[in-house]
């Protein structure tokens, strides 16, 4: 269904994070769905009271994160500030990948934006680490470092930054399969519903596309609703969920 009509079923205050990797209005018909909302002013009304109904379901303590690129990032940061508050902004995380094409007229367009928000100032936040490589073995005292024997090179564990390198989802892979349009990988949704959710917690995806929301917050033991209005990505979704496929 529209995920406006099912979000006004749902109780206020009542989700711990929400994610949402919204139509990027790209104009463009893909095989799985319509990527059209009009002009840009016309795609921000329409977004608009899914926003609101979003701050309204969302409880004190939670997050939400907006995944879309540069046609409408900018657009929706102004109106996510109005609903949520400026001051509950909390990182624009660029997501940066590898994907074919390239442009020769100007730098290549290769990541996608995400903005974070929270309701409020007490939220739920699990500091993660990542992987920050070496020049060479430092051997400070106190600093532990680890070799990497792939790479060759030295590494320590940082706390994680607002720039994700994670690759995309391959069209041609072994272990691997883009069941829907724009399917993101699941390592993404891991490093989202671990940093903001806690087990048995209730995550939310009302542009589920492919379900990899609700694959990852079933791993991770959270709790998930699922929407999407396209048939497809519903049984898609559903079929990821059972098991049926990977």
């Amino acid at each position: 269904m529209d995920n406006l009509e099912l979000m006004s079923k749902i109780e206020d205050k009542s989700i711990d994070l929400i994610y949402n990797d919204i139509l990027y209005n790209t104009g463009r018909k893909f095989r799985d769905f319509n990527d059209n909302l009009g002009t840009t002013q016309e795609a921000i009304k329409w977004y608009e009271p899914r926003i609101k109904e979003m701050e309204r379901i969302l409880k004190n303590t939670g997050s939400i994160y907006i995944h879309c690129d540069y046609r409408l990032s900018h657009y929706i940061k102004v109106l996510m500030d109005e609903v949520f508050g400026e001051k509950n902004f909390k990182n624009h995380i660029i997501w940066s990948y590898k994907s074919g094409g390239a442009s020769k007229t100007k730098y290549t367009s290769k990541h996608d934006d995400i903005l974070f928000y929270t309701k409020s100032k007490k939220y739920t936040f699990n500091l993660q680490k990542e992987k920050s490589y070496l020049a060479h073995k430092y051997g400070f005292k106190g600093l532990k470092e680890y070799f990497d024997e792939e790479l060759n090179q030295w590494y320590r564990y940082a706390n994680m930054r607002d720039v994700w390198n994670i690759n995309i989802v391959p069209n041609k892979s072994n272990s691997i399969k883009i069941l829907y349009n724009t399917q993101k990988p699941t390592k993404l949704l891991e490093r989202i519903i671990k940093s903001s959710s806690n087990e048995g917690d209730i995550v939310a995806d009302f542009f589920c596309g492919s379900g990899t929301t609700g694959v990852v917050a079933k791993e991770l033991n959270r709790n998930y609703i699922l929407c999407d209005i396209e048939e497809k990505a519903v049984k898609i979704s559903e079929q990821r969920l059972k098991g049926v496929i990977n």
